[in-house]
């Protein structure tokens, strides 16, 4: 079977949550602290910041829920749709959002890609003490994902570091208006979810507060402060 032949693939019913992983600080900051030392003058710019920024999301309960709701959509959901990147599954072209069935393997994805794509980049990959802080979702999905996560042994591709022909499958399952594929992560033994429409997610709530650090020669993942949870080479 030749990589990127759909013919006799069968689909996953998903119907349940996945942990979205994402950069953000355990403690908010005040985005505008720096423009007055006054904090009114705080509060008046994020008053004119709300009353002229359009909603992107509407709750049921718009009283009670908004902005909190709006928040978490945006973070947890909408954010790789409204901006686009390339990814394993799209050359940029559209927004892919990518979900992790087990917590552990949100981490080593997103370890990978901090360390040996942003870090990298900068020449800091190796520089002892950098760290990142990062929050992780759990966003209900339902949607009936092209299943191809057995494939992986007969199709190496996609589980490669080069992402060309998953480029172009996921052009071709965008263009095929599916909602997404289900698929083994390149990083350990777990599963992802890549969606191509956030119509088929919901209900983001976040799960916990992480923080990556470069210690010894890997990465040590916390999860309280000086509390280790993981320690990735």
């Amino acid at each position: 079977m030749s990589f990127g032949d759909l013919e006799g693939l069968s689909l996953k019913s998903i119907h349940q949550d996945l942990f979205r992983n994402i950069v953000s600080l355990r403690e908010t900051q005040d985005l505008y602290d720096d423009l007055s030392e006054n904090p009114e003058d705080w509060q008046a710019a994020i008053e004119l910041e709300a009353t002229h920024k359009p909603f992107s999301y509407t709750s049921h309960q718009p009283v009670i829920d908004r902005p909190f709701e709006e928040a978490a959509f945006l973070d947890a959901i909408q954010f790789p749709f409204d901006n686009l990147g390339e990814s394993r599954f799209s050359r940029g072209h559209f927004g892919v959002w990518y979900g992790s069935e087990a917590m552990e393997t949100t981490i080593h994805e997103t370890v990978y890609h901090w360390r040996n794509d942003l870090l990298a980049d900068a020449g800091f990959q190796d520089i002892e003490g950098v760290a990142i802080e990062r929050r992780v979702h759990l966003v209900r999905c339902h949607a009936a994902l092209i299943d191809l996560s057995g494939m992986h042994e007969t199709w190496a591709e996609l589980v490669s570091d080069n992402y060309a022909p998953c480029q172009a499958l996921g052009a071709q399952i965008h263009q095929q208006g599916h909602p997404g594929l289900w698929t083994r992560s390149a990083r350990n033994d777990g599963n992802n979810a890549a969606v191509f429409t956030p119509r088929v997610l919901s209900n983001p709530r976040i799960h916990c507060y992480l923080t990556y650090r470069i210690e010894h020669g890997g990465v040590t993942v916390y999860r309280a402060p000086e509390e280790p949870l993981l320690r990735l080479a």
